[in-house]
């Protein structure tokens, strides 16, 4: 099996870095557009005692 050139790898370690940083930008300017909903307990629920 041929190994990888060290260039290649250093361009592989720089386009996972990348691709990771942009999906967590993406993220946090996805959730900073949305209100944040508190959640409410509703009494009605039935509670399951086992």
């Amino acid at each position: 099996m041929p190994q990888m050139a060290p260039i290649w790898w250093t361009f592989l370690m720089i386009l996972f870095i990348v691709t990771m940083f942009m999906m967590v930008t993406t993220m946090y300017f996805n959730t900073l557009n949305k209100p944040m909903k508190k959640k409410e307990i509703s009494t009605n629920q039935m509670i399951w005692k086992w």
